[in-house]
């Protein structure tokens, strides 16, 4: 259950994100109700999300991997449920995304992906533990931007899973939107009503 109200005074600009919501997602993502109880948060915020999303020097799969390792590491439910939709709807195989909490008993991840999940675990752990043997091998994979994008996508997604846990903000079934339908069923969109 949300720790705060998820019905913020209507307002144009709560609408308008609304409306950008369900056009994109399918649904109003519960982090921007929470945030429209404070106009400046949720304009800050969305300008930033869109921002962030046009960094595109590091290989999806890549950041994809480094956010949900952090979120998992965080426990944020909302976070990998949404991750875990998004990701799978990008084409990344279901193997990978199942196995993220458990990534270092996985055999499905490839060296550099093993490299980027340790990078998200230590920066978010508290304090960081990340070490310079660690640096070096991913230094040695990726260029210095894709690195510091990389180590930007971990802080962005510790900012918005520690953000979510503390809202209590929690799984909206994204997850449940893809996959495999029962024998009969109707095929999965990708997005929910």
């Amino acid at each position: 259950m949300a720790r705060i109200p998820l019905n913020p005074p209507a307002t144009p600009l709560t609408r308008l994100v609304a409306w950008y919501s369900r056009r994109a997602y399918g649904k109003v993502l519960d982090p921007l109700p929470a945030m429209a109880h404070h106009r400046g948060v949720l304009v800050a915020t969305s300008l930033f999300e869109l921002a962030v999303g046009r960094w595109k020097r590091l290989d999806p799969g890549l950041k994809a991997l480094a956010v949900m390792a952090s979120a998992a590491s965080i426990g944020c439910s909302w976070c990998m449920d949404f991750g875990y939709w998004e990701n799978r709807r990008h084409g990344m195989p279901l193997e990978k995304l199942r196995d993220v909490p458990r990534w270092r008993d996985s055999d499905v991840y490839t060296p550099l992906e093993r490299d980027v999940m340790e990078y998200a675990e230590a920066m978010t752990a508290t304090p960081p533990t990340v070490d310079d043997a660690l640096v070096e091998r991913l230094r040695r994979r990726l260029d210095d931007a894709r690195l510091v994008e990389l180590t930007q996508m971990i802080s962005v997604e510790n900012l918005r899973s520690r953000t979510n846990t503390a809202l209590g903000l929690t799984s909206q079934g994204f997850k449940d939107s893809c996959d495999v339908p029962a024998p009969g069923a109707a095929p999965v969109t990708g997005r929910r009503p």
